[in-house]
């Protein structure tokens, strides 16, 4: 059963469940501010879950392709949609600052 580190919390989840799944049910959210109630709901089209992710997950959908590709976010950032990525292992998790978590240069834990 993999493990999810997220700022000071560790979530046990099954495999293949959605990360964005994993935090809002340990009640914890992959948002920054109003971001937790200003979200497209996970279909992957707002980009406000966007996190770093160290681990074995999912490749990148299509969608969320298309949604990094789009500032704020650069498709060279690194960052994943927590609402497209799959756990596939044990995951260490990192929200940044900004309203989409963008600021990778900064860390929000």
């Amino acid at each position: 059963m993999p493990t999810v580190r997220f700022r000071d919390r560790r979530i046990d989840c099954e495999t293949g469940a959605l990360l964005r799944s994993v935090l809002r049910n340990a009640g914890v959210t992959p948002h920054n501010g109003l971001a937790d109630r200003l979200n497209c709901g996970g279909l992957g089209t707002c980009g406000t879950c966007a996190v770093a992710v160290a681990g074995p997950t999912n490749e990148p959908t299509a969608r969320e392709r298309c949604r990094l590709a789009v500032p704020p976010h650069d498709p060279d950032c690194g960052l994943r949609l927590a609402c497209q990525t799959r756990v596939r292992g044990d995951l260490d998790v990192t929200k940044h600052d900004g309203f989409w978590g963008q600021h990778a240069d900064t860390t929000d834990d």
